[in-house]
């Protein structure tokens, strides 16, 4: 469980870049003068437009992390609550902070469902669409499978190669960087599929469903070449539900003696911050003991409400010096807050994949109208202080996925990266390609748009 208590502001001799940007933003500072007692927003009168656009317009101005360097339009000029929403949005004029390119609204239906129940409407199936932007050419493949999904159910398969979605072929869907067909808005929609694999095409027709999330997946306990143990889980999401599995993979790590530990967060958009925090403890044990995995500040309105996660005490925690996390660009939020929390409390991370997201600010949802509205409003920064890392984490060994293989297999290039690197302590293969692939990153990073595969999420939601 997180341990709450008012954070206090420190410049510690640990800190990157953030103490700085603090003083030079002159605004966001979650140190002093907060007036987070005071009564949340009222809610709109009626959810008319009109209302509904008020209310909105009010709550950004006093929660939003942005809202002194975010516009502030006239409501009469947008047609509809989106269009104003879109238009609240900070434009990263501040050199200190990028365009918000993560606050998002969505049906409060669909929120509960996932950060509740653990579960999401949709087909489950994800294809490289990132990895190949800009590229038509390439072949595109599925990368990721939900085990309980419509499409598992078909037999739909990580490296699969998409030929056509919906009859629309698979170089024209990365062309135009539109991966929307994979997001269902109802039970019932389908989406249909031609596939290759081994050579022989198929085609599946998908009806989207509601089905049970798998957050962890993929444990096992492993042997390297110098025969070290090695222990792997996969989590994708950080969910409350992802709990029970994680205890039981760090109990059977402990019982097996093994001598490090891989995270494969490579798919991990983030989530809940005390699940992640969880997740961290397993590692860290003793390391963390009574020291801070996350502190989360909030502007200078509502500075009151900063809070501190703590890291846990559990029973099958392994107080490992280092730990090795699979990563990548979608590595994001509540995942990038494991890697900075352990490097805080001194775990060595060595990062296996490519640079992650860049995301370390998240929200605090709120709901009116059938609508929640995750709004970035807070930062998070860990027992150092160190925090901002908006371009991401970069990878200690840049090694490029392999869709076609099994992701946590022998032949996953992550995985034995990181099998080699416990073994020899170096990187199988120089960084080659790491300044390329960042420089794309970077390029992507400054638009607001995104390619949606599927109903993937990025959050740092405080609970």
């Amino acid at each position: 469980m997180p341990v709450f208590r008012r954070s206090v502001c420190r410049a510690g001799h640990g800190t990157r870049r953030l103490a700085m940007a603090l003083t030079a933003a002159g605004l966001l500072a979650a140190c002093g003068g907060g007036d987070g007692s005071r009564e949340a927003v009222a809610p709109p009168t009626s959810c008319s437009v009109a209302d509904h656009q008020q209310w909105l317009g009010n709550y950004m101005n006093d929660w939003y992390f942005w809202y002194r360097l975010s516009p502030h339009p006239d409501a009469a000029a947008y047609a509809d609550v989106e269009s104003y929403f879109e238009a609240l949005l900070y434009t990263g004029i501040d050199p200190a902070f990028p365009a918000d390119r993560w606050s998002r609204s969505e049906s409060t239906e669909s929120f509960n469902r996932f950060y509740g129940e653990g579960s999401t409407l949709g087909y489950g199936v994800s294809v490289a669409g990132l990895e190949v932007e800009g590229q038509p050419g390439q072949p595109l493949y599925v990368r990721h499978v939900e085990p309980l999904s419509p499409a598992a159910r078909q037999d739909v398969q990580r490296g699969d190669e998409v030929l056509a979605m919906n009859g629309r072929s698979a170089g024209d869907l990365i062309a135009a960087d539109e991966f929307s067909a994979l997001t269902a808005d109802s039970v019932g929609e389908t989406l249909t599929l031609d596939l290759r694999r081994g050579g022989v095409q198929r085609t599946v027709s998908l009806s989207a469903a509601v089905f049970t999330l798998t957050p962890v997946g993929g444990t096992a306990v492993l042997t390297t070449a110098a025969g070290r143990r090695l222990g792997y889980v996969t989590v994708k999401d950080m969910i409350s539900q992802a709990l029970a599995p994680l205890e039981t993979a760090f109990s059977r790590f402990r019982a097996e003696g093994v001598q490090d530990v891989v995270l494969d967060l490579r798919y991990n958009g983030g989530g809940l911050v005390s699940t992640g925090g969880t997740l961290a403890s397993y590692v860290a044990g003793t390391r963390g003991s009574g020291r801070r995995y996350a502190t989360l500040l909030y502007n200078d309105k509502r500075s009151d409400n900063n809070q501190s996660f703590g890291f846990s005490t559990l029973s099958s925690a392994l107080s490992l010096p280092r730990v090795f996390v699979l990563m990548g660009r979608r590595t994001c939020s509540a995942s990038e807050q494991v890697v900075n929390g352990l490097r805080g409390v001194g775990v060595e991370v060595v990062a296996i994949g490519e640079t992650s997201c860049g995301k370390p600010v998240g929200s605090l949802p709120t709901s009116t109208c059938d609508r929640t509205y995750s709004v970035i409003n807070f930062e998070s920064v860990n027992e150092r202080n160190e925090g901002r890392y908006f371009d991401g984490f970069d990878a200690t060994c840049d090694v490029a996925e392999d869709f076609t293989s099994v992701q946590g297999s022998p032949a996953d290039p992550l995985l034995a990266a990181a099998s080699h690197f416990a073994d020899s302590g170096n990187c199988p293969v120089p960084a080659a390609a790491a300044a390329t692939r960042k420089q794309a990153l970077s390029a992507r990073a400054s638009r607001r748009s995104a390619t949606v595969e599927g109903a993937e999420r990025t959050a740092m939601i405080p609970r």
